[in-house]
């Protein structure tokens, strides 16, 4: 496999939350050329058994290897937490970036106490791979995992602050941040839909809470490994979006409005089969 400082960075997800990632992707290496996978068709991955995750994730992989990519972003927290070291030995050399890694060493970072809250989907907080990597930097590490499945549809139909979102945050953050030397200082939002949420989120933290978004620290990764590799794109020209999805494509493209902040066209969005 050779790979060219000008090819592609692929990224996946089981549909839309990973576009968090491909935002921060933009904002912070806006030279390079992206191509998305969502695979729309079989959301949610965050309730489905792990063996099906990683089945699912080496299909997306295979989609975005064939149209030639220089690294792998798994834009999704429940596919990486399953399915990183399989995706990683089945297709190197290509380097494999997951979002777990970045976020869980930037809570570490931000966290006084070391009381770390993470919110994720069901199967994330069952792997247990965002504890395990916490505790691996911080054995001390207080770690208290909550799944938080309703923001996920929540997200997909944009309705991520005022009452509704905020009632649906104090309902899962119930008893958690509570007064007292116990009360955990960080919230690292371990599913690429919830930086959607920050907002509805701080209102029931408050503002001494330090909140740590996943997407924003693996675009930092993902620029570090690509220097290393010497494999940025330094054109100097601004870099194209390309979107994939397996199904449903004006419900993706509706969607992008409220992740991306952004319409996108649909010439630059292809449907697939997995």
């Amino acid at each position: 496999m050779s790979l060219d400082a000008h090819m592609p960075i692929g990224l996946f997800d089981s549909g839309i939350g990973g576009l968090t990632v491909l935002h921060a992707l933009r904002r912070r290496l806006p030279q390079e050329n992206l191509i998305y996978l969502g695979d729309t068709a079989r959301l949610p991955y965050g309730t489905k058994g792990k063996e099906t995750i990683i089945r699912y994730s080496q299909r997306a992989t295979q989609k975005l290897v064939d149209s030639g990519i220089k690294m792998l972003v798994i834009a999704c927290n429940t596919a990486t937490s399953a399915a990183l070291p399989t995706l990683r030995e089945q297709f190197a050399p290509l380097p494999v970036m997951g979002v777990v890694e970045p976020g869980a060493a930037a809570a570490v970072a931000a966290s006084r106490n070391k009381r770390i809250v993470i919110t994720a989907t069901e199967a994330t907080i069952a792997g247990g791979a965002y504890q395990e990597a916490i505790r691996r930097r911080c054995p001390e590490a207080v770690v208290i995992g909550r799944a938080c499945t309703l923001f996920v549809s929540l997200a997909e139909e944009g309705w991520t602050d005022g009452p509704i979102a905020e009632g649906v945050a104090a309902r899962y953050l119930e008893g958690i941040f509570g007064d007292g030397p116990e009360r955990p200082d960080t919230l690292l939002l371990g599913c690429t839909h919830f930086p959607l949420f920050t907002d509805a989120l701080r209102h029931v933290v408050g503002p001494d809470v330090r909140i740590v978004d996943s997407a924003a620290t693996t675009a930092q990764a993902v620029e570090e490994e690509l220097r290393r590799r010497n494999l940025l794109c330094e054109s100097g020209t601004q870099g194209t979006s390309r979107f994939l999805v397996t199904d449903n494509i004006a419900r993706f493209m509706r969607a992008c409005g409220y992740f991306l902040g952004e319409e996108i066209r649909q010439d630059d969005v292809a449907l697939v089969d997995l």
